[in-house]
């Protein structure tokens, strides 16, 4: 522990607790100490900060625009980066105090999933390697929700993340800007998140921006007695930036949603076009020499067209050239091949909300046009590559048009739209198409959430260089066959277990036993994802325990999280499905002996650094070509998980990694599902294995209750008959079953061979390193931004 930072911290520490609460370490609220700690780690590092801004200045700089980041609770995290975590544990211990009472605080759940945390991720690695990458985003009131489950159903309340402020984060009132919509003006004021590189003396940056009126309210109706009218012009700007992803089902949703794309991205890049005219003159030319943009999925792209405005409309620019800078500025990742998830938007819609903007979209279409006629483009290709199409804007074909780069984020995603969704575009332009196969950091996902493994392996690897370099991983794969290097990792994987098993008995009152096999499914709810093949499969094995089919079967707890966007009914459905198993399953005295389901509520980054450290098996199931990468099959991975998965996303490049027979793969193939999708009937295969049809009529048989909703009902016809709007089992559980029960079974016999499983655990850590995302920042920087690390 550094001596002079131990000093430095607790003076601060205790100046502020005094200062802002006017209390002693000893008889302050948990809230009270974080937001002091956090002010005076903050405070110690200022000067750091001042000069990362500083570096930056002269250089070529990336910006990251998404609408998620999810950053997950700072103080762990910022303070083992910044070298401070000891110095923190001591000085709260001389008071009585700790740091694991720290748990309580929340997490900046400003995402939802893994496109939120891919981006923090990327942060903490471009941090680290002291790149200049900041990112920018919006400061979700709410964020996302609080999830809990009531009767065995999800229900969203309010997520109050900011209730005792934000310590880690700071407002920048002098950099606000404006913006305008057709029926409204907004300021959106941004607020500064550091983003501290582990060891590197570096800071980068999360801009957040808050939407904020430009009058707290009407005075005039306020005196008037008119209390509702003085406020609602002042409720309409903060509900821009109230909650992450508002509910879209109505034309009012539709259009709020636009206006928060538009709102953070019209923002950014106002900030980033006044920092290089502040930095570097207004010589345009220069522009893409000096920065570049990165669009974290079609949530961004409205920025595009609005650079060309503000080009256009503010430094007298014609179209042709500030395309042509756009399109040198500009790069795109795409983050799924599903054809429903193609972001489009209404033109009326558009055009009532931004229509300037629209206006400069209309101009890059016609470019569109004129530069793929030139090169003898077919007028069906046109037509199938243009922006403007049925009524509608296509954020994806202005994203690729648009951009120097578009890159997806695993090979096979890659491939997928290579051949199959930008076909058209990549047999115009293949050298715009990258792979970049997504990466995790291992400061939060191994060093922080794991100590354990941690120390195990900076004692087995004669140091901690992993810690920045994974690629060190590998060398611990030479002791793979000592069995008292075995025995110590096993014993480290019952350790987090039980560790797990205390928190859920805490957060959820359900017993899990440590000495079954911990089977973790943890992800955003969909159909696609296929929880509920998942918990057909348990049920599966429930008849077939009870029955006595199955025999001599290993304990398993299998383990459920996640959340369901609020308007999706059958995500939810889905949610109470799994439930009601759980509900049956842990009640049944016999099956009790040999399964345990459990579905965690509020599934978000600290519940995860819980779960993952204690998974023995990672389910990777969406069916092959869906999933564009995962990052959760990562995490698992470097923390000592084999794999049950498919063909799918980054999956492939673990079984490369890892060998596929350290892992348990599954079900159909890309290729294979496009060839016989024509024909498929999933009522033949529901006839004529009485393993599916006895699992499948659950949901409608009466031995569970969806509350009344004829949701079940619902999820039933869906897989056997389809709806208007899609085919029948369209995510082909009913194909993927048998194979899929074979393999669970495959694992749980394997299980019984503790050393012979914990090798195939330990030999998925050693081969983790490719998926550091220090590896994929390192790609972006070096192949796409041409930005180099400030020394």
């Amino acid at each position: 522990m550094n001596e002079t930072n131990y000093t430095n911290l607790k003076e601060k520490f205790l100046i502020y607790l005094e200062a802002e609460f006017g209390k002693a370490p000893e008889n302050a609220s948990v809230y009270e100490i974080h937001q002091a700690l956090g002010r005076a780690a903050m405070a110690e590092s200022r000067d750091m900060i001042a000069e990362s801004r500083k570096k930056q200045e002269s250089a070529k700089n990336a910006s990251y625009l998404s609408a998620e980041f999810l950053m997950g609770r700072a103080v762990y995290n910022n303070l083992l980066a910044l070298g401070l975590t000891e110095a923190a544990e001591k000085i709260l211990a001389e008071h009585g105090r700790s740091l694991a009472e720290l748990e309580d605080i929340e997490d900046a759940a400003l995402g939802n999933g893994g496109l939120g945390r891919l981006a923090a991720c990327f942060l903490d690695s471009a941090a680290t390697m002291s790149l200049p990458l900041d990112g920018y985003g919006i400061r979700y009131r709410y964020g996302i929700f609080r999830q809990v489950i009531k009767n065995g159903a999800q229900k969203e309340l309010a997520d109050d993340w900011l209730k005792y402020g934000d310590p880690w984060s700071y407002r920048n009132e002098a950099e606000a800007v404006t913006i305008s919509f057709k029926d409204q003006t907004v300021r959106a004021v941004p607020y500064d998140m550091p983003i501290f590189g582990y060891r590197s003396g570096y800071a980068g940056n999360l801009r957040l921006w808050q939407s904020e009126s430009l009058t707290p309210f009407d005075f005039t109706l306020f005196n008037e007695q008119k209390y509702d009218e003085s406020v609602r012009a002042a409720n309409r700007t903060d509900d821009i930036s109230r909650v992450l992803y508002p509910n879209d089902s109505t034309a009012e949703g539709k259009k709020l949603r636009l206006k928060q794309q538009y709102f953070f991205s019209s923002a950014s890049i106002q900030d980033i076009i006044r920092k290089f005219v502040r930095n570097h003159g207004r010589d345009f030319g220069q522009f893409a020499d000096f920065c570049a943009i990165q669009l974290n999925d079609t949530h961004p792209v409205i920025a595009i067209p609005e650079t060309i405005r503000i080009f256009m409309e503010e430094y007298n620019m014609n179209f042709v050239t500030a395309f042509n800078i756009c399109r040198k500025t500009f790069n795109y990742t795409n983050h799924t091949v599903m054809s429903e998830a193609q972001e489009e938007w209404d033109i009326s819609l558009m055009e009532s909300v931004i229509p300037d903007v629209y206006s400069i979209i209309v101009m890059i279409n016609e470019h569109l046009v004129r530069e793929l006629s030139s090169r003898r483009v077919s007028i069906g290709q046109i037509r199938d590559m243009k922006v403007l199409y049925k009524n509608k804007v296509r954020m994806a074909e202005m994203a690729v048009f648009s951009t120097q780069f578009t890159n997806g984020v695993a090979a096979i995603h890659t491939e997928i739209l290579r051949n199959d969704l930008f076909r058209n575009w990549n047999a115009v332009s293949p050298e715009r198409f990258q792979n970049k196969t997504n990466g995790i950091t291992q400061r939060r996902w191994l060093a922080l959430c794991n100590p354990e493994l941690s120390a195990f392996l900076t004692r087995l690897l004669g140091g901690d260089g992993w810690v920045t370099n994974l690629d060190i991983l590998k060398a611990a794969e030479a002791f793979v066959s000592h069995e008292d290097t075995l025995n110590e990792f096993i014993a480290i994987k019952r350790l987090k277990k039980e560790q797990l098993a205390a928190y859920v008995r805490q957060k959820e009152g359900t017993e899990l036993d440590p000495d079954f096999i911990f089977d973790i499914q943890v992800k955003r709810l969909h159909e696609y994802k296929r929880q509920l093949l998942n918990a057909l499969s348990v049920m599966d094995l429930y008849f077939g325990i009870k029955e006595g089919s199955i025999k001599d079967f290993y304990p398993t707890a299998f383990i459920f999280g996640g959340k369901s966007a609020p308007g999706y009914a059958r995500a939810k459905g889905i949610i109470k499905y799994i439930n009601e198993v759980a509900k049956l399953v842990n009640s049944d005295p016999e099956v009790g002996k040999y399964i345990k389901v459990v579905f965690v509520q509020n599934y978000n980054v600290s519940y995860a650094e819980k779960l993952i450290p204690a998974a023995d098996v990672s389910e990777q199931i969406s069916p092959a070509g869906t999933e564009a990468s995962g990052t959760g099959n990562m995490k698992f991975m470097l923390n000592g998980a084999v794999t049950i998965g498919t063909y799918d996303g980054a999956n492939i490049e673990i079984v490369e990694e890892a060998g596929e027979e350290n892992n348990y793969i599954f079900g159909g193939l890309v290729d294979e599902l496009k060839r016989i999708r024509p024909e498929y009937n999933p009522e033949e295969y529901y006839k004529k294995n009485k393993h599916i049809m006895r699992a499948l009529e659950t949901l409608v048989d009466g031995t569970f209750s969806d509350g009344g909703t004829g949701i079940f009902h619902e999820l039933y016809s869906s897989v056997l008959y389809g709806a208007e709007w899609h085919n029948s089992d369209v995510y082909y559980l009913l194909y993927d079953f048998a194979s899929y029960a074979e393999t669970r079974l495959r694992v749980n016999k394997d299980y019984s061979d503790r050393l012979g499983f914990a090798k195939k655990a330990f030999i998925n850590m050693a081969n983790a390193g490719k998926f550091s995302s220090d590896r994929t920042i390192k790609q972006y920087a070096e192949e796409i931004w041409g930005i180099a690390p400030l020394k």
